[in-house]
């Protein structure tokens, strides 16, 4: 009951800071980044670790910078997310901007459905929003329910309020079925780690041997629904733009693995072009592979032209 209670006060405190303007939530942020960083120091050990384990070829200095502007950008995540129970669709739209909607039009306009991939890179709270408001399908972003009943009714409340239709993860494959018939556009996590049980599947990421989940490989097989990568770029402070990029438009056609190769390939160059926009503070390397998978490289694709 006290538990129950203390959730609802923070969900009452969080509703009201959503009502100040995002330039003196800002000033929040920049509280916040001095208290996480320099006095509670959170979970420094586990960005440091990862940082150096995925640029081994980066000097202290490097490591160092890289680190202070991630967690600047944290504490400017936080406020963000806490934004998103009042933001306008207005304000949204100003600050989250598209490129290359129309080859995802092209398809939606066709009644045909397509697949989007993201990760944990800039603020992707707030381009999952946005789609509702700029693509004419209906939008199902897949989720991981929260394990606090309170909080995760607050997100799914926020992330559901331009249109979206949230679908939790176990529920896809019947979200699927059932949205049949009509165009729509389901987003899938790219970068969500797979329990120690459900890693069966490893590759070679930043500098890492990574379970992966095959999630989204599966679904596009079996819908042969074309796949685009939701390559978020941080513009600068609130501001992101978000480029559509085909990386698969014939998943029927590839062979066993091809697409997880493809996505978990992407990312890693989206985030070594831009390295503090990701979520390193997750314990993404948890789980340690048991039995290796052999000759991982030798199946990873090609991609450079797609990141040009």
């Amino acid at each position: 009951m006290i538990n129950k209670s203390l959730s609802f006060l923070g969900i009452f405190l969080l509703n009201a800071l959503s009502l100040l303007p995002l330039f003196l939530l800002y000033r929040l942020a920049d509280a916040f980044y001095l208290l996480i960083f320099y006095v509670f120091k959170y979970r420094r050990k586990v960005v440091k670790e990862n940082l150096y384990n995925a640029f081994p070829y980066k000097s202290a200095a490097e490591i160092n910078a890289i680190e202070k502007e991630y967690y600047k950008f944290l504490s400017s995540l936080f406020v963000e997310v806490i934004k998103m129970k009042s933001i306008s669709k207005k304000e949204l739209s100003k600050r989250v901007k598209f490129k290359n909607i129309d080859l995802v039009e092209a398809y939606l306009q066709n009644n045909e459905s397509v697949l989007f991939c993201s990760s944990h890179y800039g603020n992707y709270e707030w381009v999952c929003m946005a789609i509702g408001l700029n693509f004419s399908g209906q939008h199902y972003p897949i989720y991981k329910p929260l394990s606090s009943e309170a909080f995760d009714n607050w997100f799914f409340k926020m992330r559901s309020k331009f249109g979206n239709r949230m679908v939790a993860m176990r529920q896809t494959l019947r979200a699927i079925q059932s949205s049949r018939g009509t165009a729509n556009m389901f987003t899938f996590g790219s970068d969500q780690a797979p329990s120690k049980d459900e890693s069966n599947y490893w590759t070679s990421f930043l500098n890492q041997e990574t379970s992966v989940q095959l999630g989204i490989e599966k679904i596009a097989k079996k819908t042969n629904r074309p796949i685009f990568y939701l390559k978020i770029n941080y513009l600068k402070r609130g501001y992101y733009e978000v480029d559509c990029v085909p990386i698969c438009l014939q998943p029927a056609e590839t062979a066993e693995f091809e697409i997880t190769e493809m996505h978990t390939h992407f990312l890693e160059e989206m985030i070594k072009e831009k390295p503090a926009y990701w979520l390193w503070s997750h314990r993404r390397w948890k789980y340690k592979q048991e039995k290796k998978t052999p000759k991982i490289e030798e199946r990873r694709p090609d991609l450079s032209g797609s990141m040009a």
